[in-house]
């Protein structure tokens, strides 16, 4: 059984080590989108670099499972970051697309891993009684560490290979408080037991709210680089705006998801959806030459994104009977990773047809299809008791919800929303 006697001091190994890897991604999240925009490179490569993260993402859920049954969490964990660093000296011999590309699939095969090790492992170290709490300090101080990466971009050189060096040196520092660390190694994660059937009837707005927020999440948080750049933003404002982005997470997220614990969640899914449209209504009109409104406009645009994640994840879980949270969480994981791949893939292909605000375009249509799916389904299905309600948590679209594990007896482990 899992040990219950561990600390809330005693995950801070795991929490470092994401932390660092938060940093690092977040220098290259800005520097990849940045420097291929104003490079001169194809049309096409920054968005296929979008892309690509997402395609490796999908690729990692995959391998994850197998590999850590294989070799355990803290091999595969060095393993993962040895990708990391390989996809950053791709990009650290100067700037190719194709292995920019390539390097940045291998980070998402490598990060996706890592959140599945991280989850896993804060799940089996953590008691029942402050879980919950981990796993929210968990995502805050990863997005927090995204939006710190993206600052960092702004104090260095785009010329150069200095960015990735930083990543390089991030990564190597992620490696050290995982190794150390006194935790014993979790349980093999469960089979990802994929049921769509059965998170269709339980609850077609969840499911379909995490396809939503993953093409939403991946498209707004991957393409607002290369939209500023392309208006000739500063590197350091597009490091500026990419880090209030990250702070929009904590500041809209949070207060709409503790309204959701009060009123039917499905009215929350409503009014956010309309914030994403509105905002990204907003970002049409907003001037580059106002940037502290254009920073405002963003920070909120991205914060709504969040909270379509995390709010559809609850009212699944709310509609899910014990038993069924392994197959709920595989299925919404693997759903995710597919629109996140597909939608930035999709408004990749359409942008050199249209033109640069695509992706705001693409924003709104997700945002309003989702809007009228809950209000269908509201139409449809009364609000009814939850199989297993708890208090929101925060979480975030761009850390899906990767804690599949079982305990040593087979005994499912609930996973914290």
């Amino acid at each position: 059984m899992q040990n219950r006697r561990n600390s809330p001091l005693s995950i801070a190994s795991i929490i470092v080590s994401m932390t660092a890897v938060a940093l690092g991604n977040g220098v290259m999240s800005a520097y990849v989108p940045f420097v291929l925009t104003r490079s001169g490179a194809p049309s096409w490569a920054a968005g296929a670099a979008i892309t690509a993260v997402a395609f490796g993402g999908l690729i990692g859920c995959v391998v994850a499972g197998p590999l850590i049954r294989r070799v355990g969490h803290a091999r595969l964990f060095a393993a993962s970051m040895a990708l990391v660093t390989l996809g950053a000296l791709l990009i650290a011999i100067g700037v190719n697309p194709i292995f920019w590309v390539l390097g940045r699939g291998l980070y998402g095969a490598a990060g996706n891993t890592n959140f599945i090790i991280a989850q896993s492992w804060l799940n089996h170290a953590a008691s029942n009684e402050w879980r919950g709490k981990a796993m929210s300090f968990f995502y805050m101080t990863y997005v927090i560490g995204l939006g710190a990466g993206a600052w960092i971009f702004g104090q260095i050189p785009a010329d150069g290979n200095l960015a990735p060096l930083a990543t390089i040196f991030f990564t190597a520092l992620a490696i050290l408080p995982i190794s150390l660390t006194r935790l014993p190694n979790p349980p093999p994660p469960a089979h990802v037991s994929v049921d769509i059937p059965m998170v269709w009837r339980n609850s077609p707005v969840g499911l379909v709210g995490v396809l939503a927020a993953g093409g939403l999440s991946m498209v707004v948080q991957g393409f607002t680089p290369i939209y500023a750049a392309d208006n000739a933003v500063s590197q350091g404002d597009v490091a500026m705006l990419m880090f209030v982005m990250q702070l929009g997470m904590l500041f809209v997220q949070y207060p709409l998801g503790a309204l959701s614990d009060r009123i039917d969640r499905r009215v929350v899914l409503i009014i956010t959806c309309g914030l994403i449209t509105v905002m990204a209504v907003s970002a049409f009109f907003v001037s580059f030459n106002n940037l502290l409104l254009l920073m405002l406009v963003f920070a909120i645009w991205s914060g709504a994104v969040e909270t379509i994640y995390s709010v559809a994840n609850a009212h699944a879980n709310d509609r899910t009977a014990p038993e069924d949270f392994v197959p709920l969480s595989s299925t919404l994981l693997v759903a995710w990773s597919t629109s996140a791949t597909l939608v930035p893939l999709a408004v990749t292909l359409a942008t050199p047809v249209f033109d640069q605000q695509t992706f705001i375009f693409a924003a709104i249509g997700v945002a309003l299809l989702y809007l009228a799916f809950v209000v269908w389904r509201m139409q449809r299905r009364k609000p009814a008791e939850a199989t297993g309600r708890d208090g929101f948590e925060i979480r975030s679209a761009q850390v899906p919800n990767a804690s599949v594990i079982t305990e040593p007896d087979g005994e499912n482990v609930r996973q914290p929303r």
